[in-house]
């Protein structure tokens, strides 16, 4: 089944100590890469997320974004030291009478000096035993954005077949018109021998001799059976369960590479005009191709 590589998923897992938040965002990329931002009492597990993510993701430049938020209960409350405020506001105001200064002490000041806050106990928080909460959260986003590049896939897909259909059509055109143009051909050298010949004998045998080699430099028989090989080859492909999307851009040029072929050997405009049709569609396969995982 085609998979794109453009998309987006989320995950979200509460504990009794906090939630977790991942969000994956994946586009267009010729491999595959995996960054992960982490808050930092969680950095350890980096290499267990990119593992668990490129078992599904195989192609795509892939940010997976963690976020985790404490409940109140592990969020520690400051406490403030009380006989140690006082000590210090009795103190100020000593010296402030020594030296005939105001009294009042700013409460900012006295909280900002030594000891007066004290961090409070709190819930404390042990990033392994958050492990397997962390991992469901990204399996989940992971999970969520698989989803969504399947179901871009799937238009994908029927969009690629629907275009090739149409080129194996043309290309049918292009077979049946490059026999028509060999005996047009002999007919217009006929028509052309006759009138400068002016009733002269025609030698049959140069006649034969040149049509044949515009039908040999015209022949563009290897190039349908090729073309039509990477048909059935993109089109297999296209239904394969494994990611594709390398081996279709490949066989993509070798399609390209066929068409440019015929069309320099050929010296019909019908089949000059059916080649530039088909590049064309081509080309918007080949733009479809860059997303395909």
């Amino acid at each position: 089944m085609l998979k794109s590589m453009t998309g987006y998923g989320k995950g979200e897992l509460s504990t009794p100590l906090g939630t977790f938040l991942v969000e994956i965002r994946s586009v267009n990329h010729r491999y595959g890469e995996i960054s992960v931002r982490l808050p930092r009492s969680f950095y350890q597990f980096e290499n267990d997320i990119k593992r668990l993510a490129s078992a599904s993701l195989k192609r795509g430049k892939i940010d997976i974004s963690v976020q985790w938020d404490e409940s109140a209960a592990a969020v520690a409350t400051p406490q403030v030291d009380m006989a140690v405020a006082r000590g210090f506001f009795d103190a100020y105001k000593r010296l402030a009478k020594e030296l005939n200064l105001p009294q009042d002490a700013p409460l900012s000041y006295i909280m900002s000096l030594k000891g007066v806050m004290k961090e409070g106990a709190g819930t404390v928080v042990d990033a392994s035993e958050l492990q397997p909460q962390l991992l469901a959260a990204v399996e989940a986003a992971v999970a969520a954005l698989d989803a969504m590049r399947t179901r871009e896939g799937e238009a994908l897909a029927l969009d690629l077949q629907g275009r090739r259909q149409q080129v194996a059509e043309w290309a049918a055109s292009v077979g049946g018109r490059t026999a028509q143009v060999v005996g047009e051909y002999r007919q217009k050298l006929k028509t052309r021998l006759d009138q400068l010949l002016d009733g002269a004998e025609m030698d049959e045998g140069r006649l034969a001799q040149e049509v044949a080699l515009l039908a040999d430099r015209c022949d563009i028989t290897e190039e349908l059976v090729r073309l039509s090989s990477h048909f059935s080859q993109f089109d297999e492909a296209l239904s394969s369960d494994e990611p594709v999307g390398r081996k279709l851009d490949f066989l993509m040029q070798e399609m390209n590479r066929e068409v440019n072929t015929i069309g320099s050997k050929s010296n019909d405009a019908g089949i000059t005009n059916l080649v530039i049709q088909i590049k064309a569609e081509m080309e918007k396969m080949r733009e479809q191709v860059q997303n395909v995982e």
